[in-house]
């Protein structure tokens, strides 16, 4: 990350261009608005058109949800973080990732915007049906609420407190990422991943700082 400090305020000018600049940003709720129709309708078409069964297309729904958290690990891991040495490669990393580790508090780029968003949702949906036929249709929207399910834990984790003292794992392991070591720790929504491939902090030896807990509370 080609960065000297983390800012706990602001945000990072990714265009001069107000209006690309205006497109890096977004809310939670317009990303599940956009894909709320995935959910509902693609799985009823499955069962209704297609004649899947509730318990294939449940099952298939489900696995999606799986394959995402394997999927955001994997590109956390080598894409997001992948160390390029030109300087080009260095500017797509920024905008890719690099701008949310300096600024890992700002709320409206927390979420992938709608536009890439639809962009790469679509091309993964083509890869799947490639692969998988008519079962992508009951898989991709599992994948699909795997990746907001992400989206709103990741957007949970940087602006308030865990609700359950079951979940302040992971709140704790996302921060350790972005405070402290960024080489581990690359699952958010899930830590299964850290645990398989060995990228999983020891939070029993890490010590909690009280001051810092609440210096990176909104």
């Amino acid at each position: 990350m080609e960065f000297n400090k983390i800012y706990n305020k602001g945000q990072a000018q990714l265009f001069r261009n107000q209006n690309l600049e205006y497109l890096t940003k977004t809310h939670p709720l317009v990303i599940w608005i956009i894909y709320l129709p995935v959910f509902v309708l693609m799985p009823y078409y499955a069962i209704n058109t297609v004649e899947f069964t509730g318990m294939k297309t449940a099952l298939l729904f489900i696995s999606g949800i799986f394959f995402w958290t394997f999927t955001e690990y994997f590109l956390h891991r080598f894409l997001f973080h992948h160390k390029p040495k030109t300087d080009n490669g260095k500017k797509i990393n920024y905008l890719i990732h690099g701008n949310h580790h300096e600024y890992p508090r700002d709320r409206e780029r927390l979420f992938m915007p709608p536009v890439p968003s639809l962009i790469i949702a679509s091309c993964f949906f083509m890869v799947f049906y490639f692969l998988m036929n008519f079962n992508a249709i009951a898989f991709f929207p599992g994948f699909m609420f795997g990746y907001l399910l992400y989206g709103s834990m990741h957007y949970a984790i940087h602006a308030w407190n865990p609700p359950f003292k079951w979940m302040k794992p992971l709140w704790r392991n996302h921060h350790l990422h972005h405070y402290k070591h960024d080489d581990l720790g690359f699952g958010v929504s899930s830590t299964l991943w850290d645990h398989v491939f060995g990228t999983m902090y020891d939070l029993k030896n890490e010590k909690e700082d009280e001051g810092k807990v609440k210096e990176l509370k909104f």
